[in-house]
């Protein structure tokens, strides 16, 4: 974790207020506290939508607070305890559970919450659509970008404030759970079954997930060094396996061109249901039914997704308002597989977007592109020929030594765009934010690289 990651101006807010440092997630999360790990026991029956939590948090006080804000919708809080004492005092307002302490948390002290909760959780409606907790025809998916969380755990929502978890799941008989990390418990009884992960490695609250559905799980053969699995219906396994039949080789280059893959596995769940886009989650990622296509269309978001856990997941922003360091790395991660396939160079790739971004408004600041536009395309696109330009301007050798020593240096932190460069300028030797700065800072398209 990055010593940048708590600002200090908040430091003289009232104690216990909810603070927040993003305008992106106004309400959401606070630095008057880090959480270091969650322990979250889940209960889902899936007919009646009816989740039973105990998320257990282990946390760290940052400064001296008289109450322990959490974000949480939808649900209710059932029993609160502060160190294993049951909290006199709580309340529920809007999105948050406020904890009230008897006696104020100094600086620096730890502390643990255990909350036990229930309630039928939804997804969240806003800016984004509905991200979240969601139902799907046969089963669960959860959407978590950006401010997703709070409905199906109490958490502090913030992507800065990265933690491990174990995740266990217990839920109707035949249905798999699939969550982030190594599955490390299985156990069946009666018409329940209870599934275990742990993910030892910080992540963000957003990047946390659950995935239930009638799952068989299989090992995508000559995964190498990293082992990949897929978890899919048995009715779309075959076309599934088809349809990832070169995600090794995008590890490969991925691998090579990022550096090591930085999580122990790495899995791609099919819903039996058709999605509007694939997800990413920390070690997995989530394909829809109509994904599963050996066109470059689909294979584009394969590469596009499998590139996150480098860009987004290790490697997570700081500030919502630096997503092009996920969105325009991934979207150049499909470029580079694209020129290493043979389907076409990442110079064909770069003139397409550009030809296509002249033709759309130039009314975005992609470094900063505002809440309601952080998902925009011209994100994505923008982004990813700041970065070709970068690569221009340096030569594959530097650009290449660059990405390897970004990954390296902040594997598992979190990033913003001033490291990104003053990574590049000790690498490069260039001086990397004259060359940005139209990219990202400025509303006119600059010409192609």
């Amino acid at each position: 974790m990055s010593s940048g990651d708590m600002p200090g101006p908040a430091a003289v807010l009232p104690a216990g207020a909810p603070a927040t440092a993003d305008p992106y997630v106004p309400g959401h999360g606070t630095d008057a506290y880090r959480v270091l790990h969650y322990d979250l026991a889940l209960d889902y029956k899936l007919a009646s939508n009816r989740l039973t939590g105990r998320a257990v948090l282990a946390a760290v006080a940052a400064r001296r607070t008289a109450a322990v804000v959490l974000d949480m919708t939808g649900l209710r809080a059932l029993k609160v305890q502060l160190n294993g004492v049951r909290v006199r005092k709580y309340t529920q307002r809007a999105e948050q559970l406020v904890v009230h302490c008897e006696q104020a948390l100094e600086a620096g002290a730890e502390f643990s919450l255990e909350i036990r909760y229930d309630g039928n959780p939804q997804p969240r409606k806003g800016l984004w659509g509905e991200v979240g907790w969601e139902e799907l025809t046969d089963g669960v998916l959860v959407a978590g970008q950006p401010n997703g969380a709070p409905s199906w755990f109490p958490c502090n929502d913030h992507p800065r404030n990265k933690a491990s978890y174990r995740i266990s799941v217990t839920t109707d008989a035949g249905y798999r759970a699939v969550c982030n990390g190594l599955l490390v418990g299985h156990t069946v009884k009666s018409s329940r079954e209870t599934w275990v992960y742990e993910q030892n490695q910080p992540m963000a609250t957003y990047l946390a997930t659950v995935q239930i559905g009638r799952y068989s799980l299989e090992s995508l053969p000559g995964s190498g060094s990293v082992p990949q699995f897929l978890a899919a219906p048995a009715q779309l396994m075959a076309r599934a396996r088809t349809a990832l039949a070169r995600q090794q080789a995008m590890m490969g280059t991925f691998v090579s061109c990022f550096g090591p893959y930085p999580f122990p596995d790495y899995t791609v769940v099919v819903t039996a249901d058709e999605l509007e886009i694939p997800l990413e989650a920390q070690s997995l990622s989530i394909l829809g039914r109509n994904h599963l296509d050996t066109e470059w269309e689909s294979q584009r978001l394969i590469a596009h997704e499998l590139s996150h856990q480098w860009f987004g997941n290790s490697l997570t922003v700081s500030t919502w308002s630096d997503i092009w360091l996920h969105e325009g790395f991934a979207c150049y991660a499909e470029w580079l597989w694209s020129e290493e396939a043979g389907v076409m160079s990442a110079q064909e790739r770069a003139l397409a977007a550009w030809q296509r971004l002249t033709a759309e408004a130039q009314d975005i600041l992609v470094g900063d592109p505002g809440a309601e536009l952080m998902f925009d395309d011209r994100v994505y696109k923008r982004g990813a020929l700041a970065l070709h330009a970068l690569r221009r301007r340096s030569g594959d050798l530097a650009f290449f030594a660059l990405l390897q020593e970004w990954t390296r240096t902040h594997a598992h932190s979190s990033v913003s765009t001033p490291e990104f460069i003053l990574t590049a300028n000790r690498v490069t030797g260039l001086d990397t934010e004259a060359l940005l700065h139209p990219w990202l800072y400025e509303e006119a398209l600059p010409p192609l690289p």
